[in-house]
């Protein structure tokens, strides 16, 4: 069985634009690994088993196994470049290598949970989903999969914020931290302490609409000439 998160890529030489179309006609997807104070390298990966590894969610926010003509390193995917036309079709992508004893940021799903058993929604409630994922700070043995949001005990007209997170030991929002001096000084909840989820009523559209009075004048007018 293909290990997912064990990525096999080839160095390569050469660069420019060029270069990255004759790979792509290839079927090859051109890369950069860099960090962790060594010089960046250009590699090639093979982009149908790329494809087979973004197809999992847990691989855009997990420690991967970068295989380089037979050397490993340990990196994050960072940035990932499609077709505009064809999501399916991977352009370019970054890859950060990690050091165990320095922080990370990377960017990780949320997983919504109690959805069903809120009270808002047994109420007829709605749920909206304002954000689906989230930028999270933390050494590379404690980055996350995903972040669960709890939303079993919002009523209606509720909501669940940044703040009301739980999150992993060792793990901080990048959001949060910058907010913290806004939110000491205003003495309540800092701008950037987003709402994840909340539960409103749904809006009921009107389904027949009053005559206007045109509409009525009109018709006044007919029964007038008939008469």
């Amino acid at each position: 069985m293909e290990n997912l998160f064990e990525v096999h890529a080839e160095a390569r030489t050469d660069e420019g634009k060029g270069a990255s179309r004759r790979l792509r006609h290839a079927g090859k997807v051109p890369a950069v690994v860099y960090g962790a104070d060594k010089e960046p390298v250009s590699v090639s990966l093979d982009h149908n088993q790329f494809i087979r590894h973004l197809a999992e969610e847990a691989f855009y926010a997990h420690i991967l196994t970068l295989v380089i003509d037979g050397k490993k390193d340990q990196v994050v995917l960072k940035d990932l470049q499609r077709h505009p036309a064809n999501d399916n079709k991977i352009i370019h992508a970054d890859f950060l290598r990690i050091d165990a004893k320095h922080a990370m940021t990377m960017t990780v799903p949320l997983h919504f949970l109690g959805e069903d058993v809120a009270p808002g929604v047994k109420d007829g409630g709605q749920i909206s989903h304002m954000i689906s994922e989230v930028e999270v700070s933390c050494l590379p043995q404690d980055l996350p999969e995903y972040i669960e949001v709890d939303l079993s005990a919002v009523e209606m007209d509720g909501s669940v914020h940044l703040s009301e997170l739980v999150l992993p030991k060792g793990v901080s929002l990048t959001a949060l931290s910058h907010g913290q001096e806004e939110a000491l000084e205003e003495g309540e909840r800092s701008s950037y302490d987003q709402a994840v989820a909340s539960i409103h009523m749904p809006r009921v559209q009107a389904v027949e609409e009053e005559p206007s009075e045109t509409a009525e004048e009109e018709g006044g007018e007919e029964e007038a000439t008939e008469e």
